[in-house]
């Protein structure tokens, strides 16, 4: 058995491979990592285009351990792309566990079989040879082996979690993609509570891998992207002692020369600072052995820091109403992190009044509370004139899966008995930061069920494009000088496109539809600029692709009443119309509405 943490990188690019003259010395494929615990066990972090070389390699190793398991930070391309060309995956000898952020209502297997249908590779999930069993992960804590993994979310716009791997004192963290939620070059010293949060995931750490695909010049003119500047990886490792960063992620269009100079400044800058830490830029086929050290031999490199004003997690409040003391105490110590106000209510009286005096980010109630039911229990609170009330979430804890709708209340998590502290507080955690976003999900619609059966008899759903909708959404968009305009209709868990101009997807999540809050109010929503509006300013089609600045949505009713989805136009940039366009807007929207009625007879002819 060795004593010590071995990490090869075999991708170290970001968002797209580069092989080339260029970027011959750092290498040009996207990310993927091994690492070798003293133990013997083989952890890959993330299967980018570099995984085929990675695959090959194992194939030929006579000593190979036959059994890996396979860390993903999230599922964007460049992440995943080399898991249909990783050669074990295709061995029958070869067993494998594969571990990565639990979807908004996708799982982790069906993300990954996504991109290997038929359509776009000749060999499909089912086919490959290799014994595969996959694991949906939130924050929380596993062991690998003889490792402790820990978990935790990074800013991204995708759910994306970071991985810190510790064994025999030794801890190895990565960090691939993340965002800084308030840096400013400028003023190095002013830490946001959040980003003080992400340093302290690798307090102490030997190796930290992070992003780092800008430079903080770049970074000015980047915000919103995803990934985070070389100066603010450096400040964030200062402060939490690490003993050696390494850069990867690098910029797609990044030569090894600009790579050089990058390094070169970074350990100037560190030099200046009176810092120990040693920094490298991670290259393709590089190899870093990390040995454990003893704690009086360790050095503190932390950097004098001011916190910043921003928002965080300890102004967060938590109320629980559940009557079993015990349980109560489970979710208080669950609840128990950041400085999070904790308030316990025993029946549904005592939750009433203590929600309306204290004001919760977050209501857990139990299903049934004192005889009460823990959705009425939250409806009245929302009917209450108070609107920080109607601001408040809801958790909901119950013996089973729930078998009725919830129709006009969003439950943010259903945790079903029984669970332990460690799951309940990554769920609390993940609610709290939710909450603490400007990005509200839409209600559902009182009137859902008979909403959704209107919309299944019209027989639309799924039907080809028809020149008699796209010329509607294209005067539309030339009305509005936008470059999207689409017609939406908002389904039991997607928004799905009957037209769309501008846009080359066929449908969304219901998650990320701004359209569901038209057909929630059932009235027009005119939002001149996202980033204001504290529903959808933090929102993943806000923060990342498309990066919509500018929404209008018009209500398309049936003749029944039930509203069905919407005429919408997008904009990239805040903008604002006149009330003349919208008013001409408006009635593209009935125009809608009547061919919508004709559809299901035009179907059937």
């Amino acid at each position: 058995m060795s004593s010590a943490f071995k990490v090869q990188f075999w991708g170290t690019r970001g968002s797209l491979p580069r092989p080339g003259r260029k970027t011959v010395r750092y290498g040009g494929n996207t990310s993927c990592i091994q690492v070798t615990a003293p133990d013997g066990t083989l952890v890959m972090i993330d299967c980018g285009s570099g995984a085929f070389d990675l695959g090959r390699v194992l194939r030929a190793d006579p000593n190979a351990p036959m059994q890996g398991h396979l860390l993903i930070s999230h599922t964007h391309w460049d992440h995943i792309q080399g898991f249909p060309f990783f050669a074990p995956l295709f061995d029958k000898d070869w067993r494998w566990n594969i571990y990565g952020p639990a979807g908004l209502g996708e799982s982790l297997r069906d993300t990954l079989a996504g991109q290997m249908q038929y359509s776009y590779f000749p060999v499909t999930l089912n086919d490959l040879g290799a014994k595969i069993h996959f694991h949906d992960l939130m924050e929380g804590e596993l062991t690998i082996g003889g490792m402790t993994v820990t978990t935790r979310y990074l800013n991204h716009p995708v759910l994306t979690l970071g991985y810190r791997l510790e064994m025999d004192d030794m801890t190895i963290v990565y960090a691939c993609d993340h965002e800084p939620h308030g840096w400013d070059a400028s003023e190095p010293d002013v830490i946001h509570d959040l980003d003080r949060r992400h340093s302290e995931f690798f307090e102490g750490a030997d190796l930290v891998i992070h992003d780092s695909q800008f430079t903080d010049e770049e970074y000015r003119t980047r915000k919103g992207w995803g990934h985070s500047p070389v100066g603010y990886v450096s400040k964030m490792c200062q402060l939490a002692g690490v003993r050696i960063m390494a850069l990867t992620h690098h910029d797609m269009s990044r030569t090894d020369d600009a790579l050089d100079e990058i390094l070169l400044a970074a350990r100037e800058d560190l030099k200046s600072a009176g810092s120990a830490m040693e920094i490298i830029a991670a290259a393709d086929g590089q190899m870093v052995e990390i040995t454990p050290i003893p704690h009086q031999q360790r050095t503190s490199d932390k950097p004098h820091v001011s916190a910043s004003v921003a928002p965080a997690m300890k102004k967060s409040s938590v109320l629980i109403g559940v009557a079993d003391q015990k349980m109560s105490n489970l979710l208080a110590e669950a609840a128990s992190v950041g400085g999070v106000q904790i308030t316990q209510a025993p029946d549904a009286a005592t939750t009433l009044q203590l929600a309306r005096s204290s004001h919760p980010s977050l209501l857990i109630v139990e299903e049934h509370l004192s005889g009460k039911d823990g959705l009425d229990i939250y409806k009245s609170l929302q009917a209450d004139a108070d609107p920080r009330l109607r601001e408040m979430s809801l958790m909901m804890v119950a013996d089973r899966e729930p078998s009725r709708p919830t129709e006009g209340v969003t439950v943010m998590k259903w945790l079903i008995q029984p669970f332990s502290v460690q799951y309940a507080r990554a769920h609390i955690q993940a609610a709290l930061l939710r909450c603490a976003c400007r990005w509200l999900s839409a209600p559902i619609p009182l009137d859902e069920a008979r909403r959704l059966a209107t919309l299944h008899e019209l027989e639309i759903l799924d039907t080809p494009f028809e020149e008699r909708f796209d010329r509607i959404t294209r005067i539309a968009a030339a009305l509005a000088e936008v470059p999207i305009a689409l017609v939406s209709l908002v389904d039991l868990e997607r928004q799905w496109f009957k037209s769309c101009q501008g846009l080359d997807v066929s449908e969304t999540s219901r998650e990320l539809a701004f359209c569901a809050h038209v057909v929630y109010s059932r009235k027009p929503m005119i939002v001149k600029d996202t980033l204001l509006d504290d529903r959808l300013a933090d929102s993943p089609v806000v923060v990342g692709g498309p990066r919509i600045r500018f929404y209008a949505g018009f209500p398309i009713f049936h003749d029944n009443g039930s509203c069905l989805g919407t005429l919408c136009l997008i904009d990239t940039k805040p903008r604002e119309l006149s009330e003349g366009t919208l008013r001409l807007i408006e009635d593209l929207a009935r125009i809608v509405e009547e061919e919508l009625q004709t559809a299901r007879e035009t179907i059937a002819t």
